[in-house]
């Protein structure tokens, strides 16, 4: 983790001010949303040139593992983020489409690093990355109609164009640039490249999230409780998931390392990577902008408390067993 990824929420957070402050001026909150899709597109260029598909095969031969994470996050999760919309957003429909559209993207970089933290089973969480990735991209859309399509919010045509410019492009280049890479005999090369893009990622997403809130600053000063609004339903999410793991770890029998890897693999959400389907298929909704960028805010600490607890838990089972 380098010195840019340990400051991105704080890099994240400063953004947003300095982007209002640009936004006041009017040549600059006229033209400022058309730099929001180029970065975020070159972000995703970067998360996808990272991730290693040569793993794909491995979830496949941890059959429990992968089988419990896909149900948790593609089973599970968009249930419990529908019922805890109705709940608490039942007022604000479009923040209940934006709540699901969170919660349903497993995050596809940084809970490698908590999972890390918290002495996980690393090997276990990487080989099921490339998985969540091409399930999410699948069952996006799916879950878009479902809770937005009827609605009237969005429509097939939308959500697929999206999902292409968005996901499966950046994707398609990232895997070329791979492969052209792989052509270079020389690692020194390959490895700067790839550490290139891990680090301009965090400096994409903040250019991205200036440019949105120099764009839409006036709209989103104006609705500033959705900060309130979404920040109940995000922690009980994340209460409910943890505990969840932690109940299905113990039926399971796997061990720390396993249960630590299953309650960060389908905590860590994809906000960032949402963001930018989000900006295509509501492009008039700022309140879903909003609040994909405030999750990862509220996110981050919980997940660093996370894994402190799960430290907790390991240090506990070892006294146990002396």
């Amino acid at each position: 983790m380098d010195r840019i990824e340990k400051y991105q929420t704080l890099i994240i957070f400063v953004a947003m001010p300095i982007g209002l402050l640009f936004g006041l001026a009017q040549l600059v909150e006229q033209y400022a949303e058309n730099f929001i899709i180029p970065f975020l597109f070159l972000m995703l260029f970067g998360v996808f040139l990272n991730i290693p598909l040569k793993n794909i095969g491995k979830a496949f031969t941890n059959i429990k593992f992968t089988g419990t994470t896909v149900a948790i996050n593609f089973l599970f999760a968009p249930l419990l983020a529908w019922l805890l919309g109705r709940i608490f957003l039942s007022n604000a429909p479009i923040l209940q489409i934006g709540f699901i559209m969170i919660m349903v993207t497993p995050c596809t970089d940084w809970y490698l690093v908590f999972t890390s933290k918290a002495k996980g089973n690393l090997p276990l969480s990487a080989s099921v990355l490339p998985s969540n990735l091409i399930l999410q991209v699948v069952m996006l859309p799916i879950y878009l109609l479902a809770f937005a399509g009827v609605q009237g919010s969005a429509d097939i045509q939308e959500i697929l164009v999206s999902i292409a410019i968005m996901l499966i492009l950046p994707f398609a280049l990232a895997q070329i640039g791979k492969f052209l890479l792989g052509k270079v005999q020389n690692e020194s090369i390959n490895k700067k490249v790839s550490d290139t893009f891990g680090s301009l990622q965090t400096i994409l997403l903040a250019l991205a999230i200036m440019a949105m809130f120099a764009s839409k600053g006036r709209s989103l000063l104006a609705n500033l409780n959705v900060v309130v609004s979404v920040f109940v339903p995000i922690v009980l999410f994340f209460i409910v998931i943890f505990v969840l793991c932690q109940i299905v770890g113990k039926c399971l029998r796997y061990s720390y390392e396993d249960t630590a890897s299953l309650t960060l693999t389908t905590s860590a959400k994809n906000a960032l990577l949402t963001l930018g389907v989000a900006l295509m298929v509501f492009p008039d909704e700022p309140l879903i902008h909003l609040m994909m960028v405030i999750e990862p805010l509220i996110e981050l600490p919980i997940l660093t408390l996370k894994t402190k607890v799960l430290l907790a838990i390991r240090n506990s089972n070892r006294h146990s067993n002396q």
